[in-house]
């Protein structure tokens, strides 16, 4: 294990104990804070094709966001998983979503058999709503070690003409001052938290 991997399983450890402490209210508060001020930015109402994560209790609540995209006649796509690739699939409602099997995670997921619209064989996306373990404030991210996501923004990126705007929801507790990366880790436009637009 080199030293970045190292560090990062070390700050990983770090945030999962920091998290944990984070009182059911104050996730909830920030939280909503959060997914007030996504909405409110360009980036978002100028978006139409937008992919976002499908929370965890520890992690800013996205269920919020979900409605105010369908709300907002938006296209919707969650996160597929199979084996070590992700890919982003179409949603249809929230109809659809409540529909869901869970996964072994104890997340929603879209099933396999499923004839879903996949996001980059379609129009791309214009907006990528991204979790994580901790960030800084210049948009470096610390996954959770599966590079589900880094894979996928990499296929992203080349595959479309113009880059999806990337920006990750965090709470306050997970900024941090610096994170470990490597090149395959890829850089965020945004880090948004309740505090103020990172």
């Amino acid at each position: 294990m080199t030293a970045i991997e190292t560090g990062k399983a070390a700050l990983r450890n770090e945030m999962k104990k920091v998290l944990a402490g984070i009182a059911k209210d104050e996730r909830k508060r920030q939280s909503t804070r959060i997914v007030e001020k996504l909405i409110s930015l360009p980036q978002y109402q100028q978006s139409r094709r937008i992919s976002l994560y499908l929370s965890t209790e520890d992690e800013p609540d996205t269920l919020p966001l979900l409605r105010k995209i369908f709300d907002a006649g938006k296209e919707a796509f969650v996160p597929r998983y199979r084996g070590k690739v992700m890919e982003m699939v179409k949603l249809h409602s929230m109809e659809d979503f409540e529909s869901l099997p869970l996964t072994k995670w104890n997340i929603k997921q879209p099933h396999f058999r499923d004839d879903r619209e996949n996001a980059l064989q379609g129009g791309g996306l214009d907006l990528i709503v991204l979790p994580g373990m901790a960030f800084t404030i210049n948009g470096k991210r610390l996954g959770h070690g599966m590079g589900y996501y880094d894979k996928f923004l990499h296929e992203c990126i080349s595959s479309q003409e113009k880059k999806p705007h990337l920006i990750a929801l965090a709470f306050n507790e997970q900024v941090k001052e610096e994170i470990p990366t490597t090149e395959k880790d890829v850089d965020l436009d945004m880090v948004l938290t309740e505090k103020d637009v990172q």
